[in-house]
């Protein structure tokens, strides 16, 4: 592994905050589980060059949500950086997360490393697809930053994750995406979140990474809607020069008052507003 000292990035995904602070998810206070895995990441502050957040930072896309999660990240005094998911709303976020260390670029460059945020969501939808004109955005950042190792990370990911009820809405033109990717070896990692559980994949030379929700679990391999067990999480990152790179992904322990050992089904009307 590299002697350089590395970039270090946490990529926090799908904390659904909502305008009212007792408002829940499942029943699940996602602010509560967001700020548990705040304060582990206040922890590791020292340590991190910038948070990723990685979509659906609100559970119902009011302005109010964001004021929230604006003041929570302030509270870190770590560069952030955003891109939009199904549940948020993008002008609402443009307008309130660009404060301080939060920022909205959607393209930049830290530590040898070349970044690039992606757009997948479409108005209305659960699904995920890139237009036209995000991937010749995408294909003219890449062009124009150069041979540097890149990370792109959008909402949805471009692959199916054995959960029927999820592979319903992942990215609907995976192969437009692919097909500017393979033009760039300098691609290196493409993240995403939406689906609420850690997934890894390799195609050809680029690593595809998925990370757990801060707040509700989604268990894998399900038809049907079910909640895991497991704890809010969020990935950590170690970028080298070089290209290379290290990931952990890390759960923080949290009680979760509503407890269903068997796990939970969906309820009619439930997969309307998930994931």
């Amino acid at each position: 592994m590299d002697q350089v000292s590395p970039l270090s990035i946490a990529q926090v995904t799908d904390t659904h905050l909502f305008a009212s602070e007792n408002e829940k998810m499942l029943g699940m206070t996602t602010i509560e589980s967001f700020q548990a895995v705040v304060e582990r990441l206040k922890q590791l502050k020292s340590e991190l060059d910038l948070i990723l957040l990685t979509g659906d930072l609100s559970g119902d896309g009011k302005p109010e949500s964001y004021d929230i999660l604006q003041s929570i990240l302030n509270s870190l005094q770590i560069p952030v950086y955003w891109l939009p998911g199904n549940h948020d709303c993008a002008i609402a976020m443009s307008d309130t997360l660009n404060v301080g260390m939060v920022s909205r670029r959607k393209s930049f460059k830290r530590g040898g490393w070349n970044f690039i945020l992606l757009n997948s969501c479409v108005a209305g939808c659960l699904h995920g697809y890139l237009s036209g004109k995000t991937l010749d955005w995408l294909n003219s950042e890449l062009k124009t930053l150069g041979d540097a190792p890149t990370l792109v990370a959008l909402h949805h990911p471009p692959f199916a994750v054995n959960s029927a009820w999820l592979d319903s809405t992942i990215l609907k033109n995976p192969r437009e995406f692919f097909a500017v990717l393979d033009h760039y070896p300098q691609v290196k990692l493409v993240l995403f979140g939406h689906i609420h559980q850690e997934f890894q994949h390799r195609r050809y030379e680029v690593s595809y990474l998925g990370t757990p929700s801060t707040g509700l679990q989604f268990r894998s391999q399900t038809p049907t809607l079910t909640i895991d067990k497991q704890d809010p999480g969020f990935r950590l990152l170690k970028l080298y020069p070089s290209g290379m790179w290290e990931t952990v992904v890390e759960r923080v322990p949290y009680v979760n008052p509503y407890v269903n050992p068997l796990g939970l089904a969906a309820k009619a009307g439930e997969l309307a507003i998930l994931p």
